[in-house]
């Protein structure tokens, strides 16, 4: 059986555009959930993915719902019609797990959709110009909340006491780590332990010395 998703998009056209791909493939995605407003996605705890449109309303586009579903622990595969670097790269700066152009159709949505569920990371053309535009050193994007979860984990002794902090279940936080390792792993400098994520973390400034 294939992965579960939600997809919240306000163009009907667009939703059934998504479910028909889904459809198709194989094994099939099942479409658990869709709607024009990001509480379709926090309502269906068992969506593994959110196919999410960025530009629900007219006017500015909805990063503060972006980093909602990223806060509540979701793997979000952002669809927009923008094809612009800055808008891509601050998605992932956010915490999106893949940021796709519409224009970039079924042949690499559904890809991204099998991956992000993985935990792999996918890199679709528009996304890759952005990154090969980007002229920041090789440092991952970290969003916030993946940068105070990897910290706190540095000072606590597990993961559960990390959880307790910023109440959230044990396995979201394993997977703001594991998104952490993703992106250090597509800036070619993978970290595959703990003592591995130190050193990146030194090395980026993150933190110092003294801090641990």
């Amino acid at each position: 059986m294939g992965p579960s998703i939600v997809i919240v998009d306000d163009h009907p056209a667009i939703v059934d555009g998504v479910r028909a791909w889904c459809a198709r493939a194989r094994p099939e995605i099942r479409v658990l959930a869709a709607g024009p407003r990001v509480e379709v996605a926090l309502e269906e705890p068992d969506a593994e993915a959110v196919v999410f449109d960025l530009q629900l309303a007219p006017g500015t586009p909805a990063f503060g719902d972006l980093t909602r579903l990223v806060d509540a622990g979701r793997r979000v595969v952002v669809y927009s019609q923008h094809a612009d670097s800055d808008t891509a790269l601050r998605c992932l700066e956010l915490g999106a797990a893949t940021y796709l152009t519409k224009a970039e159709g079924p042949e690499h949505l559904i890809p991204a959709l099998y991956a992000v569920v993985q935990d792999r990371p996918y890199t679709p053309p528009v996304l890759g110009g952005a990154m090969a535009a980007d002229r920041r050193p090789d440092r991952p994007v970290l969003s916030e909340r993946e940068r105070e979860v990897l910290l706190a984990w540095f000072e606590s002794d597990s993961k559960q006491l990390v959880a307790q902090r910023f109440h959230l279940s044990v396995k979201t936080v394993d997977t703001y780590i594991g998104r952490v390792r993703i992106k250090y792993a597509d800036a070619g400098r993978p970290a595959t332990t703990k003592a591995a994520l130190v050193a990146r973390a030194l090395q980026d400034g993150l933190i110092d010395l003294a801090g641990l």
